[in-house]
């Protein structure tokens, strides 16, 4: 149930998520990687990618929030909580290497976090077994975009490719877990509705 301590502790969240750099308790998956030689062309467009993932955590990170704020089942809430730390430090990761690539994170991040946190909030009244589904299928989602941009990212950009690779580790796992506390299968218009959003999402962010 909403309460007014735990709207207070998750809006203090967001604006964290948004305006304060994150930290990682895990070192950074690229920390011992050297950094490969890229062109201009090849740089810009791994700083985009990296900027669509960040944006991808920042959204993450809400929807955890707005989930965890209507779960009902205390273990439910506590799962979540602990998938967010991990998001958490996907943002710290992404964010490190969008600079180190001489770009910025997405200035419609405000944005993006307003309207997840709101989806996430409605999927928790749902229920507990349809939040949990809805986490399923995000993550499933969220781990063929990581796939896809394994396959995009220049050749001899390794650092970038570590941070996916264990960004998609970890989302995987997130899924599995929401699917064993007992998610259920979301009706393929759902599915569909959530695969535009995100794509949505992620062409805008590519750019801005």
């Amino acid at each position: 149930m909403l309460n007014l301590d735990g709207l207070i502790i998750e809006f203090d969240k967001g604006l964290r998520s948004l305006f304060s750099q994150a930290n990682s308790v895990r070192p950074h998956p690229d920390a011992d990687v050297p950094e490969g030689v890229l062109s201009d062309s090849e740089r810009n467009r791994a700083a985009a990618l990296m900027r669509v993932n960040h944006c991808g955590e920042i959204c993450a990170q809400a929807l955890y929030q707005g989930q965890a704020l209507t779960a009902r089942d205390p273990m439910v809430q506590q799962k979540l909580g602990e998938a967010a730390v991990e998001e958490t430090e996907h943002l710290a990761w992404t964010a490190q290497r969008v600079h180190e690539l001489g770009s910025h994170v997405s200035m419609l991040n405000p944005l993006w976090y307003s309207g997840s946190l709101a989806i996430g909030a409605c999927a928790g009244l749902l229920g507990d077994k349809w939040n949990l589904g809805f986490l399923a299928e995000t993550e499933r989602q969220v781990g063929a975009h990581l796939q896809s941009h394994l396959d995009k990212l220049p050749e001899n950009d390794a650092k970038s490719r570590a941070v996916v690779q264990q960004m998609y580790t970890d989302e995987t796992r997130h899924s599995v877990m929401a699917v064993e506390l007992g998610g259920v299968e979301l009706p393929f218009p759902v599915k569909l509705a959530m695969q535009l959003g995100g794509k949505v999402m992620t062409q805008t962010s590519y750019w801005v």
